[in-house]
């Protein structure tokens, strides 16, 4: 079985069982919520596998996993600072600007230098992680809900990985219209929230 193969095993299995915990009745402040959580929102969704593509397609070798790691540092990061209580500004708007922006270095591609793609991506992560981390219930363990969505957010940036390999070999003006719906999505999310 493949690595691409076994990651996506992974994540179905781990989401059935998530599901399996999620009708009411238990205990909020479990791992499977924090899983659970950034399944929810498109906006989180498309950046991860967007996060993914544009790591297989602008980094090589054993590089591919920086974009990942950049983005899961600021999401622990961005975490951190709303259980600090730091004010939140537009984050949710930023949330779906990210998504446009991450369609902007899908379309770039490996014009754009690995510093200043892994630059926007933790950027992104910023804005994503101070989402969840003010998401976070009453009550609810910072810790099991940061590990679960830290985890989750991982397994779709190997997804979007996977699928990046896959998507290489499209043609340029595929590759655009795919990352021009992607800017359209993040666009429709920004006109939402405005």
């Amino acid at each position: 079985m493949t690595s691409n193969r076994r990651a996506a095993t992974v994540l179905v299995l781990g989401l059935a069982a998530c599901a399996a915990q999620a009708h009411p009745g238990h205990d909020p402040a479990t791992l499977q919520a924090g899983l659970l959580h950034p399944l929810t929102g498109a906006d989180h969704v498309l950046a991860m596998l967007a996060v993914g593509v544009w790591s297989s397609a602008a980094l090589r070798g054993a590089k591919v996993v920086a974009g990942p790691m950049a983005f899961v540092a600021a999401l622990a990061a961005g975490a951190g600072l709303a259980f600090a209580g730091v004010p939140p500004g537009a984050v949710e708007a930023g949330v779906a600007a990210s998504v446009v922006l991450l369609a902007i270095l899908l379309l770039a591609g490996r014009r754009v230098g690995p510093a200043t793609g892994l630059a926007a991506i933790a950027a992104v992560g910023l804005l994503h992680g101070y989402a969840h981390g003010a998401e976070r219930a009453a009550g609810q363990s910072a810790l099991a809900w940061t590990a679960g969505f830290l985890l989750a957010s991982a397994l779709l940036h190997l997804a979007g990985i996977g699928l990046g390999r896959r998507l290489r070999r499209l043609s340029t003006p595929a590759w655009n219209a795919l990352a021009a719906t992607l800017a359209a999505s993040g666009l429709w999310m920004l006109a939402t929230r405005l």
